[in-house]
């Protein structure tokens, strides 16, 4: 069980009041604590079980325009006695940042809403086990699937984040995940595919035989694969892929990036980069939200951000430190976006297979191909191919290239976001991408 709400606001006010004492002039301090468990299973047996309890403390230090940080797994007085001693002392000997302070009073969050993020519930190895075997059955009922792994994690967590501006708060969250990894084989190929599914709450999960079901549906479809030649063609990514975009959208966006001037979106605030119909939010309080939140890791509090509107771009991703570079407040995005998604196309999936006679289905890229500095885009995929709405065969070892500041004005979304991740997108074509084949 996790500590509660009382004994983490206890250890943060004594280092808040013992920094104070040792001369720091400001100080921030964050106490967390996560109790994890796990059971994997590997071909239908049992392959490991285990359980974590991680307690954690990090306290910042300021005097003035410096500033250091130090962390713990020790919360024993004497330990933090030490720490933070050690940590304003070498506060001291640290040069000045004109830009280091905590956020301004009037940003931080005056309440923690109840956004439905913590399950009391708590499922027993036995239920664990038995869920697992239920998965791992459906995942290996076809004779062409001779590898299975899947695994169960139930994560609860507790904190509290406060600082000498007055704010102490914190909640708790829980989290509970299955997956399911296949490997399939014909006399052609050995191909491997996958599921999962995370909840904040396990009445929610995914069912156990669906779930090993699709990941093995997936893994066969991917059989016998053929090479394609190059050619410029419309690429659509399953969402799965396609939430990729907006992961590397928000690293563009980043304040950080941005003071850097090491992004390819550096001074494009209110400028068109999307097509028209596209908008991206972040949603911090959507219920049972994966990435819900009331405040960010500074305590600024965080509100719903239309990042685009219309093709626009509106906002940066901003936090403390980075905003005053920029001569900009934080808006709460401190540690990065919430719940990151694209808003629903106007068109149904089968009418986007259907809008193009021929077209490349991905469902895996391999590599970390995106250059934030200068938009390139560049990785390996495997898929399908589409010929007039219909799924043809699968295909592998191609490169899918572009530039995000192309790619982004030649995006169509589809109709069917589901909420499954942190980052949602519904499927999407991106037209005239170069694909290197054989």
């Amino acid at each position: 069980m996790v500590k509660d709400q009382e004994f983490l606001e206890k250890k943060a006010s004594y280092c808040i009041g013992l920094a104070k004492k040792f001369g720091a002039t400001a100080s921030s301090v964050m106490v967390n604590n996560s109790v994890s468990e796990t059971v994997n299973f590997r071909n239908k047996k049992l392959d490991e079980s285990n359980r974590s309890d991680d307690l954690g403390i990090s306290i910042t230090t300021y005097i003035g325009k410096k500033k250091s940080s130090i962390s713990s797994s020790n919360l024993l007085n004497d330990n933090l006695n030490i720490l933070i001693e050690k940590s304003v002392e070498t506060t001291k000997n640290t040069p000045e940042d004109e830009f280091n302070s905590l956020p301004d009073k009037d940003l931080l969050a005056k309440e923690v809403k109840d956004l439905s993020l913590y399950d009391d519930t708590h499922i027993g190895n036995d239920q664990k086990i038995d869920y697992l075997k239920k998965l791992e059955s459906a995942a290996s009922n076809d004779k062409k699937i001779i590898n299975t792994e899947s695994s169960f994690t139930q994560n609860k967590s507790n904190f509290i984040l406060a600082n000498t501006e007055g704010f102490c708060a914190g909640y708790k969250t829980s989290s509970f995940t299955a997956s399911s990894v296949t490997v399939a084989k014909d006399e052609k190929s050995m191909e491997r595919d996958y599921e999962y599914s995370s909840k904040c709450f396990f009445k929610d999960l995914d069912d156990a035989g669906e779930l090993g079901k699709q990941a093995a549906d997936q893994s066969i479809k991917k059989l016998s694969p053929k090479k394609i030649g190059s050619e410029k063609i419309a690429i659509i990514f399953d969402k799965r892929i396609a939430k990729g975009i907006l992961s590397t959208f928000a690293s563009a966006i980043s304040s950080s990036a941005i003071s850097r001037g090491t992004s390819f979106l550096k001074d494009k605030v209110n400028q068109k980069i999307f097509s028209d119909p596209i908008n991206i939010l972040d949603k911090p309080d959507i219920l049972k939200g994966l990435g819900s939140r009331n405040f960010d890791g500074e305590g600024v509090k965080t509100d719903t951000l239309k990042l685009v509107e219309q093709g626009v771009l509106k906002h940066y991703l901003i936090d403390t430190y980075n905003g005053k570079k920029l001569n900009l407040k934080s808006n709460g995005r401190y540690g990065g976006t919430s719940n990151l998604y694209f808003e629903n196309g106007n068109i149904s999936f089968k009418d986007l297979l259907n809008s193009k006679s021929k077209s490349l289905y991905i469902t895996e890229t391999i590599g970390r191909g995106s250059n934030i500095v200068t938009g390139d885009y560049s990785v390996g995929a495997t898929g399908f191919l589409v010929e007039n709405g219909e799924f043809k065969y699968p295909i592998n070892e191609i490169t899918i290239a572009g530039n995000f500041k192309d790619m982004f004005q030649h995006i169509t979304l589809a109709n069917d976001l589901e909420f499954k991740y942190t980052n949602n997108s519904p499927t999407m074509m991106i037209e005239g991408m170069v694909v290197a084949g054989k």
